[in-house]
């Protein structure tokens, strides 16, 4: 009862707070000094332990210091009036300061251990605190189960209304309609209970020209329907719930501000607008907005925890995770969806964060398998039941699929950014939503009379891994068996014989739809609704992974006695299976668009069950990183991030430039000088005229202005927040009150109390920032920056200031440096 009660006071400490977006809403002390930022551990102690760190509140600017063992911006301003929501929060498209987002974590940390002496109400919060990290986790991972289940239900319903519906229960798809028909074929077909939409218009007795017309009809209204409603809804509503939102996850994981980006709002309208994107037929998936959809869940429920909801660092923790669930739920790959968190978008990925990820990822799994979306019994839609072995020789057109996936990988790429570039900078951009019912009616209409490209991807993929069977009837098993290869054995592998007439119809169906699923993906891709990337990649993988698996077999048949293979397959049988090919074709692909390996082999075969298949699945990831790496070494991702302009800076990429730190800092010959504040002779007006007419996030403290002797940095919302504060509690400060940023300040003449009393805020200012000397090379400032996650650097010589260097100045040398445009960097 006594945790429920703390759990309800936690939440009430909240409810003010409405901002459902990535905006810090704590307070901002100044951190300790010399605190260690990789071993923060703390937050998973017990806060049991006797505490000795002694916090003392703040008096007025007046009381002398030497009596206090430490003081905190946080502590002056818990004494005050102030609006605590507006400490140390970050401004929207701004970077956090990841080592003073962990310093004030441990500052709260020790305030527990200080406080939970006081009462057993304080021991309990501090019980609280210690688990609330795998609570959110949880929550997270029901959620983010719970949401997909329901995505995954409303999409397939929404995919097979465009091609009819169900007689009497409309809300039936057309598998669940046809779940006790007697009258259903192997093939699905010529079940009674589900009616076309020329049946329900009583045209299904007409010519086959009619019908066959009115269905194409519908087909293309409908996807027309569900696309524009997807893109008025994104526009109206939640601009951020397009695209994939992969991109802007990875970019917020390293620290980035973007305010609304993880919402409530925009979590409902993804949550809507994707199934109707893809049931409109667009090539795209819905596993990418998965993603985006389990980050909302994520930023939403670590507003409930005052440790997470009130530190950037430690909310992108969460999120993390939560980009694990996202990946989970969207391939029932939970191990893979741990390992996409940590290679593809984590930039911060300590071994708590793998293990509550780890959780997170297993609980939403669990929630999805309850659900049951695809109606199984499995997490997924591409489960394969064969287990037939793969041979020596395979491995060459294994590793030919490969660099194809290399290659269209870096073709797609390319294609697709200098695309997205043009909406970018022409009229087009300014009409989303017609430039989507376009798109969407070019693929609809060329769509419908491929029975590949007319279904969904998701499903054509299905059919594609599937092996060859007695009970498979389709025309990719159909051979032209002789009566002496008809008989199937249990023990031997289906008969290998030439293609038959409707093989090579679904040859000829593929590639086309191979063609064209490969272009339109291009344009697709970027559209003002939610695109995923994840399925059409594979699609396209999919359909040039069987096409050479046929082709494979049929060599096989054709030469049986080539060396090759001679000692491999048995006369009459085949040993190759083409859809094991499209597995690896799948995998090789989306490969080459995302350059995952490591994670991309995990769901892959936790994907489709196919564990011995997983040497093929490396082989094939690895020669497609290496041939789209030739071609450039950036993903489709951090592709969208160098377009809009996000201050990401990889910290798993080396920098390997001989410049200086002198050539990169500011101010440069010509500029104005830097802006800095003095520790002495200032006064208030000064002050406030310097945050009224500068835009800095901060300000170096010198000694004055002619030894320029740094001593420390000034944050500018703490400098706001304290001259706020300042003028609050005591009414003698006025504008021509001097103000000192040192340990001792003068004390205030008693003769006349109507005298300007001076203003100490020493506290404020940070002593020990970052710096470097103006010969530090460029390379040992990258490595500061990528890990340590700072916003700025203060360059010295000798201790005198001479410039400073931030994250943006750092982006811009290297995006010069490699021969990119600088100002693309939009955000600080």
């Amino acid at each position: 009862m006594a945790l429920i009660i703390l759990y309800i006071v936690d939440i009430e400490l909240i409810m003010n707070d409405t901002d459902d977006d990535l905006l810090d809403m704590t307070t901002k002390p100044v951190f300790p000094k010399n605190e260690n930022y990789f071993q923060d551990d703390s937050e998973d102690d017990p806060l049991l332990g006797e505490g000795t760190a002694s916090f003392q509140a703040v008096g007025n600017n007046h009381t002398s210091f030497k009596n206090q063992s430490a003081t905190h911006l946080l502590e002056t301003l818990n004494s005050s009036d102030a609006n605590i929501d507006d400490i140390g929060t970050y401004d929207d498209f701004h970077t956090i300061d990841w080592l003073r987002e962990m310093s004030r974590n441990r500052l709260r940390h020790r305030q527990i251990i200080y406080r939970k002496k006081e009462s057993f109400f304080r021991t309990l919060k501090g019980l609280h605190d210690a688990w609330s990290g795998w609570l959110v986790v949880l929550l997270v991972g029901l959620a983010a189960g719970t949401c997909a289940g329901i995505i995954d239900i409303v999409t397939k319903w929404l995919t097979d209304i465009k091609l009819g519906t169900c007689t009497g229960k409309f809300w039936l798809n057309k598998e669940s309609c046809c779940w006790n028909s007697d009258t259903i074929s192997a093939s699905g077909e010529n079940c009674t209970e589900w009616k076309t939409w020329a049946a329900i218009f009583g045209v299904d007795h007409g010519s086959s020209t009619t019908v066959y017309a009115v269905n194409y009809m519908l087909y293309i209204l409908l996807a027309l329907l569900f696309a524009s409603l997807a893109a008025i809804l994104v526009k109206m509503f939640a601009p951020y719930a397009c695209g994939s939102g992969i991109p802007e996850v990875k970019t917020i994981l390293s620290g980035f501000i973007i305010r609304g980006y993880l919402g409530k709002w925009t979590l409902l309208i993804k949550s809507i607008t994707a199934p109707l994107a893809v049931a409109s037929n667009l090539s795209l998936g819905k596993e990418g907005p998965l993603v985006h959809i389990a980050g909302c869940c994520g930023n939403i429920f670590a507003h409930l925890f005052p440790k997470y909801g009130k530190n950037e660092a430690k909310k992108r923790e969460v999120l993390s995770a939560a980009a694990a669930a996202g990946v989970s739920v969207a391939f029932g790959a939970p191990v893979g969806g741990v390992l996409f968190s940590l290679e593809e978008v984590s930039y911060y990925f300590p071994m708590k964060t793998l293990w509550r990820s780890f959780f997170c990822a297993l609980t939403a799994a669990f929630i999805l398998r309850s659900i049951n979306p695809f109606g199984n019994s499995h997490l997924v839609m591409f489960y394969v039941t064969y287990n037939k072995p793969w041979f020596l020789f395979e491995l060459v057109p294994f590793a030919l699929i490969g660099a194809l996936g290399g290659l269209y990988g870096a073709a797609f790429i390319h294609a697709n950014l200098a695309w997205c570039k043009f909406r970018k900078t022409s009229k087009l951009g300014n009409y989303p939503i017609i430039e989507v019912m376009v798109v969407t009616l070019v693929t609809a209409a060329a769509s419908y009379p491929n029975p590949y490209t007319r279904i969904d991807a998701s499903m054509m993929i299905a059919e594609l891994v599937k092996e060859c069977g007695p009970v498979v009837q389709n025309n990719l098993c159909d051979y032209s068996f002789s009566p002496t290869n008809t008989t199937f054995s249990v023990v031997q592998d289906f008969p290998v014989a030439p293609i038959g007439s409707g093989l090579r119809t679904a040859l000829w169906q593929l590639a086309l739809a191979l063609l064209f699923k490969g272009v339109i993906t291009v344009f697709t891709f970027g559209l003002k609704v939610p695109t995923g990337l994840f399925i059409p990649s594979m699609g396209v993988g999919a359909i040039m992974g069987r096409l050479i698996g046929v082709g494979v077999e049929q060599l096989v048949y054709m030469y049986p006695d080539c060396v090759l293979w001679n000692t491999s397959c048995h006369a009459g049988h085949s040993c190759v299976t083409p859809g094991l090919y499209a597995m690896v074709g799948a995998a090789a692909t989306l490969g080459g668009v995302t350059r995952m390996t490591v994670s991309l082999v995990v769901i892959m075969f936790e994907l489709t069950g196919g564990l011995q298949y997983i040497v093929p699945l490396m082989a094939a990831a690895m020669f497609s990183k290496w041939v789209g790496d030739a071609f450039g070494n950036e993903g489709i991702y951090d592709g969208h991030i160098r377009l809009n302009g996000y201050p990401f800076l990889d910290n798993k990429e080396e920098f390997t430039h001989t410049t200086l730190a002198t050539d990169v800092m500011r101010p440069r010959r010509g500029d104005n000088p830097l802006t800095v504040v003095v520790q002495e002779g200032m006064s208030v007006e000064d002050l406030e005229t310097l945050v009224r007419t500068t835009n800095f996030n901060g300000f170096p403290v010198i000694t004055s202005h002619d030894t320029q002797q740094l001593v420390g940095y000034l944050y500018r919302r703490d400098l706001i927040l304290a001259l706020e504060n300042a003028h609050q509690h005591n009414d003698n400060v006025l504008s021509n009150s001097p103000v000192y940023f040192t340990l001792h300040a003068p004390t205030p003449s008693l003769s006349n109390a109507n005298d300007p009393s001076p203003v100490r805020l020493f506290n404020i200012v940070d002593l020990s920032p970052i710096t470097v000397t103006d010969h530090t090379p460029m390379e040992i400032v990258v490595e500061i920056f990528s890990k340590l996650g700072i916003r700025q650097a203060l360059v010295t010589h000798n201790g005198k200031l001479l410039g400073i260097i931030t994250k943006k100045d750092v982006l811009r040398h290297v995006a010069q440096l490699n021969k990119q445009d600088p100002d693309s960097i939009l955000f600080n």
